[in-house]
């Protein structure tokens, strides 16, 4: 056997025990959430500061919902992730970060009294929507917009049980939606019944009522 087929082979076989990681990711972290109930997935920037209004209504909006019953997930990094397991942590709930190592920005929270650790992006993602009855999007960047759509397109095309989308922020969110409006809409590719998938609400209290209306405790 020459160099280039033993390096091609060594390669499919690598690849090959990549499936058994990937599976060993899924078990595990399933086995870690499933006695995670009425949990609401809480997305944001990491970039937040403690000073910034999101991170105060993420605070409050977590220790509402943990009040109520529910148990709140995040990215368990920094930013609106830290301000909503930290909400949730002191008002005694569960609070969850399931953090992925990146090259910025994603340092785990000390806030989250359950935390799972991922190498795979989309397993990770799996689990946000898996657990999840409700979804809150407060402002952010690529990575919460990319939630955010995935959420609605599974949602959209019947391929998970409908929940609560909720943009919490309708200055941030106001120039998305008005796009959605005039082009997606107007254009034909989304219907307009599409855009009721989707709820806009400001204050941390609306939001719980909100998600109460659909999630039986």
């Amino acid at each position: 056997m020459d160099e280039k087929q033993y390096l091609i082979d060594a390669l499919s076989i690598s690849e090959s025990w990549r499936v058994f990681r990937i599976m060993s990711e899924f078990v595990e972290a399933i086995e870690e959430l499933s006695e995670v109930k009425r949990a609401v997935t809480i997305f944001g920037s990491a970039r937040a500061t403690p000073e910034d209004k999101y991170y105060v209504k993420a605070e409050y909006l977590a220790r509402l919902l943990a009040q109520k019953g529910f148990s709140v997930i995040t990215g368990g990094g920094p930013g609106i992730m830290e301000a909503a397991n930290k909400g949730a942590a002191e008002a005694g709930g569960t609070s969850v970060g399931l953090n992925i190592l990146l090259p910025l920005e994603q340092v785990p929270n000390p806030y989250a009294n359950l935390r799972i650790n991922f190498k795979y992006f989309f397993i990770r993602k799996v689990m946000f929507v898996k657990f999840a009855v409700a979804y809150v999007i407060l402002p952010g960047g690529f990575g919460t917009m990319d939630e955010l759509f995935e959420a609605l397109t599974l949602i959209q095309t019947r391929r998970i049980k409908s929940f609560p989308v909720v943009l919490m922020g309708s200055d941030y969110w106001r120039g998305l939606v008005d796009w959605l409006k005039n082009a997606m809409v107007a254009e034909g590719n989304i219907a307009r019944e599409d855009l009721d998938l989707i709820q806009v609400l400001d204050d941390p209290e609306e939001v719980v009522r909100h998600i109460q209306k659909f999630v039986i405790l």
